[in-house]
């Protein structure tokens, strides 16, 4: 069962930037661990980046680390993955994950999850 949203995916240009925002109406995620994962078409699915609850940013994927960023809006419920210089190995779909223990590499060390959201980068 899906409690959290992701959007702001979309189609984008290499080299373009996409927002992406993970939310819900269900509980404060500003006490949880938000993790983002994404998964390619015939890919198994891979953590890229999470934000723990008290603010650390912990990479798990190495092409993540100089292009990509998260931020967490209290006010509106709202963590969100910044993604710069995208490159078509960013197309999947992206999910977002939320624990209120512990930021983790496996989405299995998550309690909520959301559907996805599309991102494909092409010309």
């Amino acid at each position: 069962q899906s409690q959290l949203v992701e959007s702001g995916g979309g189609l984008v240009q290499p080299g373009g930037s996409l927002l992406l925002s993970c939310g819900t109406s269900e509980f404060t995620l500003e006490h949880y661990a938000i993790g983002w994962f994404r998964q390619a078409p015939g890919k198994e699915r891979e953590g890229i980046v999470c934000l723990s609850s008290y603010g650390k940013i912990t990479y798990y994927a190495d092409s993540a680390k100089d292009r990509f960023t998260m931020s967490r809006d209290s006010a509106k419920h709202t963590v969100y993955l910044h993604m710069n210089s995208l490159t078509p190995e960013d197309t999947a779909r992206y999910y977002c994950a939320a624990s209120p223990i512990n930021c983790d590499n496996d989405q299995e060390g998550y309690n909520y999850y959301g559907q996805g959201t599309q991102v494909t980068v092409s010309s």
